[in-house]
């Protein structure tokens, strides 16, 4: 089973850090997001990762490509006969990262369609790569299969981004509600896809996942949706990502499901 992250997008609404680096290398308590991301996979069996890369994807490649020296003390011998001795170990060493560079104006649907060599004829994930959740990854995957689709979606109700003010029929104001939880589902990526869903991505560069791919498999009733009622946040925003860090900084990250 691959877990196929969608990491190459703009992040215009993060102009304070993405003007440096893409997004999903936008750090969490001194970790990309992107990390943050895998390691939940990570806790459920799923180390077999394909990095959808584009804007700025060179630091995504120097990142797994450095991985060893980024997180392990080290020594370096200089001269002709030189090398590195790596102290210590990481917890990742099991995993298997794909990176491939899906085009700097890709969208998403696109990017999904590229890397199809790398988990052609195996039913596979998708998510985007700056969305945090709790989210138990081995009861989604019995959903679906549970379902027999060719395709399921990860839905969660957020909260109200605006506390709201209820009226009474005479106009006065019988509360305040402090962002309440939306009644409304919405997409929350974890997307699980059977091989066939590449019949709905040709020539999809100018396409989003969520709209005519996903769209045509709900219309042909391939869709299911499995509801997630715990935490998730998504890192759309420099406050959300501040958000996050203070999270962390707490001890109060919910989506650190890992030990």
């Amino acid at each position: 089973m691959k877990a196929v992250l969608l990491a190459g997008g703009l992040g215009t609404r993060m102009r304070e850090e993405t003007e440096f680096r893409p997004k999903p290398m936008v750090e969490v308590g001194g970790k990309p997001v992107l990390w943050h991301l895998m390691k939940i996979f990570a806790a459920h069996g799923v180390t077999d990762f394909v990095v959808c890369a584009g804007y700025k994807g060179e630091q995504i490649k120097e990142y797994f490509l450095n991985y060893a020296a980024l997180t392990n003390d080290f020594t370096v011998r200089l001269g002709r006969d030189g090398g590195v001795v790596f102290h210590g170990d990481h917890l990742e060493r099991d995993w298997t990262v794909t990176v491939a560079d899906t085009g700097q104006a890709t969208l998403t649907a696109g990017r999904v369609e590229r890397i199809e060599e790398y988990v052609k004829g195996e039913r596979f994930m998708v998510t985007y790569g700056d969305g945090l959740a709790d989210i138990d990854i081995s009861a989604l995957l019995a959903f679906h299969a549970g379902c027999g689709l060719r395709a399921t979606i990860t839905t969660v109700r957020p909260l109200s981004r605006f506390g709201l003010v209820d009226v009474d029929d005479d106009q006065r104001v019988t509360r305040f509600r402090e962002k309440p939880q939306m009644d409304d589902w919405v997409s929350a990526g974890f997307f699980v896809f059977e091989p066939e869903v590449f019949d709905y991505l040709r020539d999809s560069d100018d396409m989003m996942l969520e709209h005519e791919p996903l769209a045509r498999l709900a219309k042909e009733r391939q869709l299911a949706a499995y509801r997630h009622n715990g935490f998730w946040q998504p890192m759309d925003t420099y406050r959300e990502s501040q958000q996050l860090n203070d999270m962390w900084a707490t001890g109060d990250a919910p989506w650190k499901v890992w030990a």
